[in-house]
């Protein structure tokens, strides 16, 4: 089955309204950290300020989102997904208010920390499902899983383009405050679409009954050190396009120049369904942190807009293919009724990155300017490098170690999971 009719199949399987519902979804949480960012420092003048609200609010999911994932993988996506969905709506209302009023600079960062706490991770929860989706597909099941990743790390990343981008529009348009309260209607409405619809008990009932196992092995704590890499890259290129963006006098054009990012990433994502599986996941995730340093560096030296989203857009062509050869690691590294809470806690690992990218970018672009944020940026593809350079062993072990003698790699347990945040 080609790649092209993979996704096809994946399309007829899962029904267009099941595809919409599960990318709107995503994109609040990708408004979030943006528009948590413009929101504080618009108001507050602070890009220290701004940068550690956006942070707590991403520290605070990073926290959250690994209990929420226990806990569907044990009564079910339905009753979690909807909880967080309201909650995470009415959150991201508060903190508008909270800014609005003028309220103390620790009050507003205690607000953002608990939306985080209480937004919901949709990216990998959806990546879970297409296991049991699949499951009546027979000998193409492995091939068409293998697509649905290379499609959801797309979406992650389309939504991560997306969501800036409205966040732009909305401040350009009408003003932050009008970006995050969008974030909270788009959740509260296609969020609890998502937790609604049948795929969720589906994927609870049949493919993930309550279960043991160790889920932080090392490796799996090697693949959390890969996300946190390029959650660090995510916080700290989107603040150093804020600094540019606010100073050219322009503030909503940051989440434009962001969105670039994500449209490079999901056409690479896309493009993996065709890499050859004979190419372990372990190698193309190095491949990948060496492209996504040399395609950093050239943000040390730009000085404007039109150059910094030109050097996204191609540095976000190296984004997709390493975070979905991560994920796919790490399902194969831990046991199957631990899929959910691993998806999430990569998820979480990311935001974590995305909380420590921005806050520092934020302090020493207060102090130096755009070009020290990315600095950041760079630094964090360095850690992504070091990663994968000196644990390629370790990985490609763990990947196989529960193989039976008579199974070959390409066919260990295939990759139901997931972005998470950023």
């Amino acid at each position: 089955m080609t790649p092209l009719a993979s996704y096809r199949r994946l399309l007829l399987i899962a029904g267009p309204t099941y595809v919409l519902v599960a990318f709107v979804g995503r994109l609040p949480l990708a408004m979030s950290q943006l528009g948590t960012l413009l929101l504080v420092s618009t108001a507050t003048g602070s890009y220290g300020l701004g940068g550690l609200s956006a942070g707590a609010l991403a520290v605070a999911n990073a926290v959250g989102a690994p209990v929420a994932g226990s806990l569907a993988d044990r009564v079910g996506q339905r009753p979690v997904v909807l909880v967080q969905s309201l909650l995470g709506a009415t959150g991201l209302a508060a903190l508008v208010a909270v800014v609005g009023s003028g309220s103390a600079d620790a009050l507003v960062v205690v607000t953002a920390a608990a939306t985080g706490l209480v937004l919901p991770q949709v990216g990998p929860l959806a990546r879970v499902r297409w296991r049991p989706m699949t499951r009546a597909t027979g000998a193409h099941q492995r091939r068409l899983v293998d697509a649905a990743f290379s499609y959801e790390g797309a979406a992650d990343e389309a939504s991560f383009a997306i969501g800036p981008a409205l966040v732009g529009l909305s401040v350009a348009l009408v003003s932050p405050s009008g970006a995050l309260l969008l974030a909270a209607v788009l959740l509260a409405v296609f969020g609890s679409a998502f937790a609604l619809d049948p795929s969720a008990r589906l994927a609870h009932d049949a493919d993930h009954p309550v279960g043991t196992g160790r889920l932080l092995g090392a490796a799996f704590v090697v693949l959390v050190g890969a996300q946190v890499s390029i959650g660090m890259l995510f916080g700290a290129t989107q603040t150093g396009a804020t600094v540019l963006a606010t100073d050219a006098g322009t503030p909503g054009v940051a989440g434009l120049v962001h969105a670039t990012l994500g449209v490079g990433s999901a056409l690479a994502g896309l493009a993996t369904a065709y890499v050859p599986e004979r190419i372990g996941h372990e190698r193309r995730a190095l491949v990948a942190a060496w492209a996504l340093l040399v395609l950093s560096l050239p943000l040390l030296v730009v000085d404007s807009l039109a150059g910094t989203a030109a050097t996204v857009l191609f540095l976000g062509f190296a984004v997709a293919p390493y975070m979905i050869a991560v994920f796919s690691l790490a399902e194969r590294v831990v046991p199957p009724a631990r899929v959910g809470a691993a998806m999430t806690t990569l998820a979480s690992a990311t935001g974590l990155g995305y909380a420590l990218g921005s806050s520092v970018a934020g302090r020493l672009a207060d102090a130096s300017g755009a070009t020290a944020a990315f600095g950041v940026t760079v630094g964090a593809t360095v850690l992504a490098v070091a990663l994968m350079s000196t644990q390629q062993r370790r990985l490609r072990t763990a990947s196989v170690a529960d193989l039976p003698p008579s199974t070959t790699p390409t066919d260990v347990r295939t990759p139901t999971p997931v972005r998470a945040s950023r």
